[in-house]
């Protein structure tokens, strides 16, 4: 089997304000590092849009119903100061739910062996009722959550290694016993979460905040000591990556100091896990990453993994 790449064009017309750092280049680098012969195995399959009723799945409706209000007719409007809507965006926030559910179904139905998926606005910040930090909705656990009443699953697992905490994922999954939540993070940092206490209702959350200037030996020790054995603890049948490239040595976000392998060393971790546990069923998607070689060519030794992994 292969590795579903699912992206879509209309995830190009999400446009943040000048000199906004998650802006239309970022999608660009990526397809472009992902051009080379070395991809052309990879499944490429255009997102489609998600019903409503799968956003909410983890969001009440009043906050669909925001974001579809405030979508502006022409220009730019703010929701924050960090996060904005463009003309564009709505289709494109629909577009990055509902590739991440076609990912979770082409894995689940066997048509693929693990899948990628580049799209935005990403979504690990936005919470039940609110987005932030460039998030609308919580892609990555609509995914999850699609995964356990759709398709028959009992146990799932998030794991986020962005250099920034998913705060979002974090508020959607609280209360769910059914879905692990482990994030490796900078602290301090935005959005000023992840603190180890913070474990969930369930003791289903896992945050190994790391201090600036943590390198790949840090992440490896959190992956070995704490986040690998909390996956054999909850035993989940598919693991889903919320995969930002933002703790990148050049990443001008934040301190850490990670580099392609790192990243790599990290997917491949996770694979392998879910090959021994989770009949290798892995469903990736873009979070941050702002640096647009250091994103290029991180996504690009991720997908590798996956590709590897899942061949």
């Amino acid at each position: 089997m292969t590795t579903a790449f699912i992206t879509h064009p209309d995830c190009l017309n999400h446009i943040n304000p000048a000199g906004h750092p998650e802006q239309v280049a970022r999608l660009e680098s990526i397809l472009h590092a992902l051009s080379p012969p070395k991809f052309d195995a990879l499944l490429r399959i255009e997102a489609p849009l998600a019903e409503e009723a799968d956003i909410l799945l983890a969001h009440p409706p009043e906050h669909l119903s925001a974001i579809k209000a405030a979508a502006p007719h022409h220009g730019t409007c703010a929701l924050d100061a960090d996060t904005h809507m463009s003309t564009g965006s709505l289709t494109a926030a629909f577009r990055a739910v509902g590739g991440n559910i076609k990912a979770v179904d082409m894995v689940m139905a066997g048509e693929v062996s693990n899948a990628f998926c580049a799209l935005r606005p990403p979504g690990h910040h936005a919470e039940a009722a609110t987005p932030m930090g460039f998030c609308l909705f919580g892609n990555v656990v609509i995914a999850a959550k699609h995964a356990l009443e759709n398709h028959g699953l009992n146990r799932v697992a998030i794991v986020d290694f962005d250099v920034h905490h998913g705060n979002g994922t974090q508020d959607l999954v609280w209360h769910d016993p059914r879905i692990l939540f482990c994030s490796t993070h900078q602290m301090p940092l935005y959005p000023g979460s992840g603190a180890v206490h913070e474990v969930g209702a369930h003791n289903n959350v896992l945050n190994v905040p790391l201090k600036p200037y943590a390198d790949g030996n840090d992440l490896r020790a959190a992956f070995e000591d704490q986040i690998l054995p909390a996956l054999e603890r909850h035993a989940p049948e598919m693991i889903l990556i919320s995969a930002g490239f933002d703790a990148h040595a050049a990443d001008p976000l934040a301190n850490l100091d990670f580099v392609e392998e790192d990243f790599a060393w990290a997917t491949r971790a996770l694979c392998e896990f879910a090959n021994q546990h989770c009949e290798g069923r892995v469903v990736s998607t873009l979070e941050g990453g702002y640096d647009l070689q250091a994103l290029a060519a991180s996504t690009a030794a991720h997908v590798s993994v996956l590709m590897e992994q899942g061949s």
